[in-house]
């Protein structure tokens, strides 16, 4: 079997084959709110040594296109999830949250965790910069910032830490002190836990500088061994503190690696017709600049205020959530397909997610990635179709793109925080030329300081 189709074994256990070579048991031990697993996520192959496997989520907007409400719902599912696991809340919207996750309805994103809950929240970048935002917009009274991996000129994080397996290791924090010098309860949203190494050093972090008695982590899918979560106590009783877990789904995996896969990215991976319409449009009347800019001298562009990199209160919701209504308004009117898919770069995924879930019917939603995944055109495995490209942001990095299928939709909006000069768009858009987008538009926030070589390519 070459794709990574699910075996039933039984109610609670499955087997994901994924391309003949890695085989990834999986035993549900709880599932609150009846989800299926294949609405949830499937697998891939990561060109990775530190962790051969990769859970391919199909609601977080990474490496799947989802619609943006699935999006949006998940993380109000968790923040339901966390209202009744931690806080004792009975019911919290549950029932309706549900309802529209299986119905693939609207969600609206009407705040529904009491004031009396203050929670500082914080995701982590870049997969779940998204999912942690959308979560902090359930809360009536809570800060939030994501992690990044960016480094700011003139400007130092006031937390760092490290993610073992990942491709981006270091986490960097730029907020104000008194956001996190407190002793409100801290909320760290993932969307995924394997060994939850990552949480539990950015606690052993946060707790050196800023002890408080409560934190919790928040995540999709949880897959800690036992001994994973003997170590999780091991630190509430070194740290005398508590950490509760919230997830939507919890198990244990065992993963065995069959043979060596044999990587065809780059066979996979070629250059695409250049006869799409390029448009550039700038949404920075919408958005606010910050004074921060990154220490990359490739972009001089600001970073805007709206991410949650520098930190967000939810008293600022109601204008934020006007400003991306305006914004999708404008964007609405410049659509010209049916099908219409939104992606979003990098950490820069929630604003994009946001209006994409208001531009009307008929829009999916994605982002791009700094995870290298093997292809293969395989039904039900996770990366079937892909592009490799310099990020037009920072040309020593890599990024990619999965599951665009070639001819599927009409147009594309890319979405960047920042200007960028538009010779450094050309490698990504020649390879997103190959899915056969009659139209690309791409979107910027924020301006650069001085003459910008960006221009329209119609």
């Amino acid at each position: 079997m070459k794709n990574s189709q699910t075996l039933t074994l039984s109610k609670k256990k499955y087997t994901f084959n994924i391309l003949d070579s890695i085989e990834t048991e999986i035993e549900i031990v709880e599932n609150p709110y009846d989800i299926p697993i294949e609405e949830l996520f499937t697998m891939a192959a990561r060109i990775n040594k530190k962790r051969s496997f990769l859970f391919v989520s199909k609601v977080l907007g990474k490496h799947l296109p989802i619609d943006p409400n699935k999006g949006l719902l998940t993380a109000a599912l968790l923040a339901a999830r966390f209202g009744e696991s931690v806080k004792g809340l009975e019911g919290v919207e549950k029932d309706r949250l549900l309802s529209l996750f299986t119905k693939n309805a609207t969600y609206s994103g009407v705040p529904f965790i009491p004031k009396n809950i203050h929670p500082v929240v914080i995701g982590f970048a870049e997969t779940a910069t998204a999912l942690g935002h959308a979560f902090f917009d359930c809360f009536q009274s809570a800060v939030y910032f994501h992690t990044t991996r960016e480094e700011l000129l003139n400007n130092s994080p006031n937390i760092t830490f490290e993610e073992e397996h990942s491709h981006a290791t270091s986490h960097r924090c730029y907020i104000p002190l008194e956001m996190i010098d407190n002793e409100q309860e801290i909320i760290l949203v993932d969307d995924e836990i394997t060994t939850g190494k990552t949480a539990l050093n950015i606690i052993e972090s946060i707790h050196a500088k800023f002890p408080r008695n409560e934190y919790t982590v928040v995540s999709i899918l949880d897959w800690r061994s036992d001994i994973h979560k003997k170590r999780f106590l091991q630190l509430e009783q070194e740290l005398g503190i508590k950490i509760n877990v919230v997830s939507l789904l919890s198990g244990a995996v065992n993963v065995k690696q069959l043979k060596e896969i044999e990587d065809r990215s780059e066979k996979n991976d070629e250059n695409g017709s250049p006869d799409s319409i390029v448009e550039i449009l700038q949404l920075g009347t919408f958005f606010t600049a910050t004074p921060h800019i990154s220490k990359n001298h490739l972009n001089n562009a600001m970073f805007i205020e709206e991410t949650g990199r520098f930190g967000l209160r939810s008293h600022g919701n109601i204008l934020f959530r006007e400003k991306v209504g305006k914004a999708a308004s404008f964007l609405t009117q410049k659509r010209t397909g049916e099908k219409t898919l939104c992606l979003g770069t990098g950490e820069f995924m929630y604003i994009p997610m946001k209006l994409a879930a208001n531009m009307g019917s008929g829009v999916f939603y994605q982002s791009t990635t700094r995870s290298p995944i093997y292809i293969e055109n395989n039904d039900g495995y996770g990366a079937r179709f892909g592009a490799k490209f310099p990020n037009p942001e920072d040309l020593d990095i890599s990024h990619f793109v999965y599951n665009i299928v070639p001819g599927y939709y009409d147009e594309l909006f890319i979405f960047f925080e920042r200007e960028v000069e538009f010779e450094n768009l050309q490698p990504l858009l020649n390879k997103l030329g190959k899915f056969g987008f009659k139209s690309m538009k791409v979107v910027f926030f924020s301006k650069g300081r001085g003459d910008s070589n960006a221009k329209n390519n119609q």
